[in-house]
């Protein structure tokens, strides 16, 4: 291994003292592969087994809590007991090779799709309406009932549960990319006049849903992690000052790690008080040691990686960069960092081992990718 990357390959424990092999993470890219009715699929094993090999810890896709959540076609779900067996499957084929094996649990909220929930039905924090996936049609959604909102925090807890029983090693709450939780948090998509006005009372209850269900079901080696996006473009929208705040609230909680969800690790704060300064040297700044903050965001190559670390980061995410190429992480420890495939190419011969519905909308450009002939 050349010298200059080896702080990507130590150990980190977390405070509840399990120990990470290294400082790479698998991040929670949707893979629309899943069964039409949430079920794991065959497909997704080899992928989740080949991506979750070399990493420290490994999680999944975005897997919705309850049917009224599904936000993506060939979503995985953890809504029902009947999902457990599938889930068993691909908890060990992520774990089989040393990562921790984290599931993202999920709702999408009035980000739902009407063509896969009960009888089209799409509810939030506040009535609107908005595009769907990929933008391809117009929807409307409507404000969820004070009741609906409080079994959708017990759902989250359920969810917790049937992780447990599928043997993960922790879950990640999706509370980010304008999703349900990111919903109450936000004053573009909250309107509520109620008590779930206060943009961090849904958030934290699900977090105290999720922690209170693993003292029940699980141990304290059981990991709970939190995912939020810092700003919206949105005005009224999530602003960093908001995010501080939600930050504040989140490092009081018995909580093992944040992820940051960024489309850039390096970018700076749009606008406001904060406004150009590094955004994830704030974060992390914030975070202020109480536990490990996950960077993520355009890392293709080792250099990038090892840049992205040098931030203050715990913990670096990759998505798309191991999407590319399941072998990233190996091949900077075997020395071998410049033939890492940091680009996409429509004319790779094992489609870059992908599952096919995935290569298919990166073929279709759905995903923002380095091309090859981009590639110097």
């Amino acid at each position: 291994m050349n010298p200059q990357y080896a702080d990507l390959f130590q150990p980190l424990t977390l405070n509840n003292s399990v120990k990470l092999r290294n400082r790479f993470v698998l991040a929670p890219l949707t893979h629309i592969s899943s069964n039409e009715d949430g079920t794991i699929a065959d497909r997704e094993l080899p992928y989740m087994a080949s991506r979750s090999k070399d990493v420290g810890m490994s999680i999944t896709a975005a897997t919705y809590v309850t049917e009224i959540g599904q936000a993506f076609p060939g979503q995985p779900s953890i809504s029902r007991d009947s999902d457990i067996e599938g889930l068993t499957r691909l908890a060990a084929a992520m774990k089989k090779n040393g990562a921790k094996a984290i599931i993202q649990i999920h709702h999408g909220g009035v980000q739902a799709l009407p063509e896969y929930t009960p009888d089209g039905d799409v509810a939030g924090p506040s009535a609107m309406e908005l595009k769907s996936f990929r933008q391809q049609h117009t929807h409307t959604a409507r404000e969820m009932t004070e009741e609906e909102i409080e079994d959708t925090i017990k759902a989250f807890g359920a969810g917790t549960r049937r992780a447990i029983e599928a043997g993960f090693d922790g879950v990640e709450i999706h509370g980010a990319n304008g999703y349900i939780i990111h919903q109450f948090v936000s004053p573009h998509f909250n309107k509520r006049t109620d008590q779930w006005k206060d943009p961090f009372l849904f958030a934290l209850k699900v977090v105290d849903e999720v922690v209170n269900t693993v003292k029940e079901y699980g141990n304290e080696e059981f990991i709970i992690g939190y995912r939020f996006s810092p700003e919206e473009t949105f005005n009224p929208g999530i602003k960093m000052e908001l995010t501080e705040q939600l930050i504040k609230h989140l490092i009081e909680k018995p909580l093992h790690y944040l992820h940051a969800s960024l489309m850039h690790i390096h970018g700076d704060v749009h606008e406001g008080e904060y406004a150009g300064q590094n955004r994830i040297e704030l974060l992390h700044k914030w975070v202020d040691g109480r536990m490990p903050l996950i960077g993520i965001g355009s890392i293709f190559t080792a250099d990038e990686a090892i840049d992205a670390l040098h931030t203050g980061v715990e913990l670096i995410a990759m998505g798309r960069g191991l999407l590319l190429d399941h072998a990233f992480v190996s091949k900077i420890k075997e020395g071998r960092e410049d033939e890492i495939i940091s680009y996409f190419d429509p004319h790779h011969p094992n489609k870059h081992d992908l599952p096919d519905p995935l290569w298919q909308q990166f073929k279709a450009g759905f995903y923002p990718l380095p091309l090859k002939e981009d590639a110097k």
